[in-house]
């Protein structure tokens, strides 16, 4: 009678019942790699992509042990709290320092031939009043050049700053900006 107790003792400590769980797993837009357990937490836009991974019980243990890593770093690439990385900011950025650039430049244009003709109608003494009011015209157009460019200058430059602000509180590093 005790073999036999000590036989079924043995089984039932050694042929324990194997527990596992199903994990739906998905990336999203931004790269970056979700979980759950439960399929109806996967967003819509997602669960035509999503994985099935069945997880045994040791290998839950398993991951429960290890420190978990910094769900913004994916493959040693640094991100931002929503983990978006050094490329997407910098593509972010890009277009408005570009329009910033060319405004400025197309600014300096306009100016300097808004300086010229504004020399031109000073020494212009002689001619009709037609003439005068054609020269106050073009000054006028090109004034107008003028404003618009500084416009354009003024728009990139506030978005740049918005985009600063945003990447400060996402806790971007500033250098991606540049």
């Amino acid at each position: 009678m005790r073999k036999l107790f000590f036989i079924i003792f043995l089984l039932m400590v050694f042929i324990s019942p194997s527990y596992s769980a199903i994990i739906y797993k998905w990336v999203d837009k931004d790269g970056v790699t979700n979980f759950t357990d439960d399929p109806n937490k996967v967003p819509s836009d997602y669960r035509g992509q999503v994985q099935k991974e069945e997880i045994e019980e040791a290998t839950r243990q398993e991951i429960a042990s290890k420190p978990q890593a910094d769900p913004r770093k994916k493959e040693g690439r640094k991100t931002d709290t929503y983990g978006r990385d050094e490329s997407w900011w910098k593509e972010k950025v890009r277009p408005w320092k570009e329009r910033l650039k060319e405004a400025s430049e197309n600014y300096e244009k306009a100016n300097q031939k808004f300086i010229e003709e504004a020399e031109v109608l000073s020494q212009f003494k002689y001619g009709s009043r037609t003439q005068v009011k054609s020269k106050i015209f073009q000054l006028d157009r090109t004034n107008g050049e003028r404003m618009k460019y500084e416009e354009q200058m003024t728009e990139a430059k506030e978005m740049l700053k918005k985009l600063a602000r945003e990447a400060e509180e996402s806790k971007t590093n500033p250098d991606w900006l540049n």
